[in-house]
């Protein structure tokens, strides 16, 4: 055990050992965490449905009904009918034919991407897709290719060059984790229509989020029906637990019968798919979550600007504060904390050397008074450090 000793100390000497804070009570705007009360600005939890009344009242009726658990993986015994009740609404959410249920969206896109193209296949990657999205390729038995970050030139050039691949697969996050922008999904799905490529979008992000109902990213441009599949979970603006995959007729057969991350596991609780269909309810029946979202958004991202920090080209409630140094963001993560306000440092190898930022995230239940709160803080904080 020695050698793990000395991999967990370089770490810390390069200021990238990670430790794990722990939360009491529920997700909201404001919470306990290592037992103090702070303001959150590091929750994907983007509308506040965590805690919300009408997702924790369907998880307890669900219990009542259908007990703690599934029992078995979906193929076997653990098929409640919850599940298809779910994944006709997220196809109608997607405007898709078709949705499957994943436990995760790291295992989402295990077994989309490695279900879709094999040997003698093509993957084409963003260079900043999620790390889910990079060891699946990784896994995958098909070549990968990873293109500059939304350069579409480079991306075009990697598709002309590849015609002699069976089968050529396009992954692209939606909304990209780490930075907050959006993918460029008009000029994506002109290339992959060019190109004949296959078109998959992580909407972990997008989905709740963008869209006249939150559809997503698709919804966004208009664009539903030029992406082949659609992934998205509900850990982040649908407030639960547990991925899914869009799409036409087909792939919701073909995905049961080659996704081995979908085969070989239990199925999901029914408390977890009980309130993600609450939260898909709520999504539809109260657009000023969302609207509230946004007008939060505009009023925080402004106030940063005006203080002098950059939030490089974020389009979202994902706000990256760039730090650059690792020691130094961990360092001003700490003194915000102090402060009452929890913004999480971001270090390698989440983000590149040299691109360590505080990744702050806003939420539709933020008050004004917060969002000033914590701005003052990273003043004084940014001015302490000569961040600003």
């Amino acid at each position: 055990m020695d050698v793990l000793h000395d991999q967990l100390e370089s770490l810390k000497k390069a200021g990238l050992y990670r430790t794990l804070r722990d939360v009491e009570g529920p997700q909201s705007a404001t919470m306990v965490i290592d037992g103090k009360k702070v303001i959150q600005f590091s929750s994907n939890d983007y509308l506040g449905l965590a805690n919300h009344p009408r997702l924790k009242a369907a998880a307890q009726e669900a219990i009542e009904t259908y007990g703690s658990g599934s029992g078995a993986s979906r193929l076997v015994s653990g098929n409640l009918v919850l599940n298809g009740q779910l994944e006709k609404k997220l196809a109608h959410l997607k405007k898709k034919e078709s949705g499957l249920l994943f436990s995760t969206g790291y295992m989402a896109n295990m077994g989309i991407i490695n279900a879709l193209v094999s040997e003698g296949d093509v993957i084409l990657s963003d260079q900043l897709n999620h790390a889910s999205i990079v060891d699946a390729c990784r896994m995958s038995t098909a070549e990968t290719k990873v293109y500059l970050h939304k350069d579409m030139d480079a991306l075009e050039e990697i598709l002309r060059k590849s015609k002699n691949y069976k089968q050529r697969l396009l992954v692209t996050d939606g909304i990209f984790s780490m930075d907050g922008d959006i993918a460029p999904l008009p000029d994506l799905v002109n290339l992959t229509d060019r190109y004949e490529c296959m078109l998959m979008v992580d909407d972990a992000h997008g989905t709740g989020v963008l869209g006249a109902n939150g559809g997503g990213t698709g919804e966004h441009f208009g664009l539903e029906d030029r992406i082949d599949v659609s992934m998205g979970t509900f850990g982040k603006a649908l407030g639960g637990f547990g991925a899914f995959a869009a799409g036409d007729h087909t792939l919701r057969p073909f995905l049961i019968n080659y996704a081995r991350p979908f085969i070989f596991t239990t199925g999901l609780p029914p408390a977890v798919i009980a309130s993600a269909l609450a939260a898909l309810e709520l999504l539809e029946e109260e657009p000023a979550l969302r609207e509230k979202l946004w007008e939060n958004v505009r009023f925080f991202r402004q106030g940063m600007e005006k203080l002098g920090f950059t939030s490089n080209e974020s389009e979202t409630p994902i706000i990256p504060l760039l730090v650059g140094d690792a020691s130094l963001t961990m360092q001003m993560g700490e003194m915000l904390f102090k402060k009452g306000v929890f913004m999480q440092g971001i270090r390698p190898p989440a983000v590149p050397q040299g691109a360590s930022r505080l990744r702050i995230t806003i939420m539709a239940t933020h008050t004004v008074e917060q969002m000033e709160y914590a701005l003052e803080a990273l003043a004084q904080v940014g001015k302490k450090l000569g961040i600003i």
